[in-house]
């Protein structure tokens, strides 16, 4: 049976430092986003986003100073944290089956992706106490993401509320791919702007996060009010 000592290792020159100087650079960008728009960096969590690396990048990432990771898959999870660094938080940050519901709640800490009622409810099924999830919206339109649409996320809440025992922490949502700061922003303040409906129409939810921004625009969901931001590559470097 394998335990953390025994789990993979990898062996690169390197890699602690690399990864040092990266969460460094990060949270210094994140710190002035923060600055900018008069808030305490205190208040924004990094996620790492650690899909296709393996546990050696996860414990640099961890002696650097991240508490919080996230993975896509619930296999590649089953692979990296029961061998990781105690004391990490685990986020679920992909899509999700209901079939793989079980595994999840046993794995993670937080469901971000939660995305219909049926979902929620098989969660909620399997974990053995309130767990923590974000509610997934789609802003942009694009059918081939995730989420919820805005019209009908109110009405979903309300039924996960009242049917299941989840605890609400926030929104989550992918912003669209794109380099214009004025989409980007729109999406952004979209889903601040839902977090306020969400909180007016179903007020007994903690609703504390918005999980919004990655590698390519955390900046800019920081000025616009982002909790949780997904950081992956420049964190961990390119994808394997």
């Amino acid at each position: 049976m394998k335990t953390k000592e025994s789990g993979p290792r990898a062996t690169e020159p390197g890699i602690h430092e690399s990864v040092a100087a990266r969460v460094r650079a990060v949270t210094d960008r994140v710190a002035r986003a923060c600055e900018r728009s008069g808030r305490h960096p205190d208040a924004v969590t990094i996620v790492a986003i650690s899909k296709t690396f393996d546990l050696e990048h996860i414990r640099a990432a961890a002696a650097a100073g991240l508490k919080h990771f996230g993975e896509n898959r619930v296999q590649e999870a089953q692979q990296k944290a029961p061998y990781a660094p105690d004391g990490l938080t685990w986020h679920m940050v992909g899509g999700l089956q209901r079939n793989k519901a079980k595994a999840a709640a046993g794995l993670f800490n937080i469901i971000q992706s939660v995305d219909s009622l049926r979902l929620a409810r098989a969660i909620d099924r399997a974990a053995s106490e309130e767990m923590p999830v974000l509610v997934q919206a789609n802003v942009t339109g694009n059918p081939r993401q995730h989420g919820l649409a805005p019209d009908e996320i109110i009405d979903t809440i309300r039924s996960i509320d009242a049917e299941t025992s989840l605890k609400l922490a926030g929104l989550m949502t992918i912003a669209p791919f794109v380099d214009d700061e004025t989409t980007l922003r729109r999406s952004f303040s979209d889903l601040r702007d839902l977090l306020e409906r969400v909180r007016d129409a179903v007020p007994d939810q903690p609703w504390t996060h918005l999980s919004m921004g990655m590698t390519n625009d955390f900046e800019l969901a920081v000025e616009e009010g982002a909790t949780i931001v997904r950081i992956g590559r420049a964190i961990f470097g390119d994808r394997r």
